[in-house]
């Protein structure tokens, strides 16, 4: 399987501006600029990108990990953050509150740290990953 998305940059890196664009069209000329990656500017940025695709991976991880123990999460929410630091993405922080019935907080964290270091998206990433997972 593969998946593929197009960017396009136009002029210089503080004045220029991009859009990315996926197979899916869910990104369809979604407009990314150096203000809305490192100011409060309209648009995306690569590190939201990457947030949202590791807060996604884990989460669907961790809905099969517990569907496979025999447990049937009625709701996973995942937020996840990254850090760019002097130009380096330095962590993935991902934060989960979970409804899970009948499930012992000390298994659901054994299986919350299964599937945070064996998402397909966290083994791709060369960065610390941080978990902080409750129950609600």
């Amino acid at each position: 399987m593969k998946r593929n998305a197009t960017a396009i940059w136009n002029g210089t890196i503080k004045e220029g501006s991009g859009n990315l664009t996926t197979d899916s069209k869910v990104l369809d000329q979604t407009q990314y600029s150096f203000n809305s990656r490192f100011a409060e500017g309209i648009g995306t940025n690569p590190e939201e990108l990457m947030a949202a695709a590791h807060a996604g991976c884990f989460t669907m991880k961790l809905s099969l990990d517990l569907t496979e123990a025999g447990f049937n999460p009625t709701s996973l929410e995942t937020k996840g953050t990254i850090t760019l630091d002097n130009g380096v993405i330095t962590t993935s922080n991902l934060v989960l509150k979970a409804t899970i019935p009948g499930i012992e907080d000390a298994q659901f964290q054994e299986i919350a740290a299964g599937a945070k270091a064996n998402c397909p998206v966290s083994k791709a990433y060369n960065v610390e990953i941080t978990l902080d997972a409750s129950l609600v």
